[in-house]
């Protein structure tokens, strides 16, 4: 019995599954199921996936959808999920041969230990460079605390398929994005992650992807990224870090034109001080193309 999902959502990426598909089926451990949810791709993704079904060389689920957005196709994965652990791996990313190795010899501990959420290995630039700094000299920590610190970087995280069936996405009306740290902020509070020092995924950012266009997908998504950012105000324990979300609240309940902006606050003094530069910054978000 497989314990381990991974989760490819994806749209229009014909071009770049295939280095994916590769690194999966050279991995040194196929103790693995691949689940792809095509959020309404137009190019050629489905029939490319439904060849690889046939060639049968590992386990495929392909479930297609009408776009809705990333995290919408993570929900969609999450609640098709029938192994323990879930791993996401971008479309336009890969994994190291020994990748599935390295995060199924973790999962034992994490596995039988209440207070776990899941694993937590780097990201990379190559298979010997991480993106970002090496992670705090701890064994477990929440992913936040990580950060807090002094580790900067991407990750690789493999949480508890039970946990994220409890905390999906929201979905809010004419809107498709709002950060994944929405949903690890929230598990955040209740569990920690194993630390597992070593590339796991490898990286690579497109020039049409969410993490080159963010500031015009924030403001195509404000309603969302008010939401998120009122969320990380309650949670964050840093007094920089709370200035940071509360005027990135600000900021994306004025481009949403949220009626509610001081009801729902969640500091509401801090909203009262910083709101100038919650403004300024709106109306330099609204000026991004």
């Amino acid at each position: 019995m497989k314990k381990l999902t991974v989760f490819t959502p994806t749209y229009n990426r014909e071009q770049t599954l295939p280095k994916l598909y590769e690194s999966l089926i050279n991995q040194s451990n196929p103790g693995f199921c691949w689940l792809v949810v095509d959020d309404g791709s137009t190019d050629g993704t489905e029939q490319l996936v439904q060849n690889w079904q046939k060639q049968n060389k590992i386990e495929i689920t392909y479930i297609k959808q009408k776009n809705a957005g990333k995290m919408q196709a993570h929900n969609t994965g999450v609640l098709n999920t029938k192994t323990q652990f879930f791993v996401c791996v971008d479309s336009d990313d890969f994994l190291r041969k020994d990748a599935i190795d390295k995060i199924l010899l973790v999962l034992p501990e994490v596995e039988k230990r209440e207070d776990l959420c899941g694993i937590v290995a780097y990201k990379g630039k190559s298979e010997t460079e991480e993106i970002g700094n090496k992670f705090p000299a701890i064994a477990e920590s929440s992913l936040e605390g990580l950060y807090d610190n002094g580790f900067k970087g991407d990750t690789t995280l493999v949480y508890k398929t039970g946990i994220l069936k409890k905390y999906l996405f929201p979905k809010f009306e004419n809107e498709k994005f709002i950060p994944e740290a929405f949903v690890y902020t929230q598990i955040d509070q209740k569990y920690k992650l194993k630390v597992l020092p070593e590339i796991c995924t490898i990286c690579e950012y497109l020039e049409d992807g969410l993490t080159k266009n963010k500031f015009r997908n924030f403001k195509n998504n404000a309603y969302g990224m008010s939401e998120y950012y009122n969320l990380r105000s309650k949670y964050t324990k840093k007094l920089k870090n709370r200035v940071k979300w509360v005027i990135g609240y600000i900021c994306y309940a004025l481009i949403a034109k949220r009626k509610w902006k001081f009801k729902n606050a969640s500091r509401k003094f801090l909203y009262i001080v910083l709101f100038p530069f919650g403004l300024l910054l709106s109306l330099k978000r609204r000026r991004v193309k």
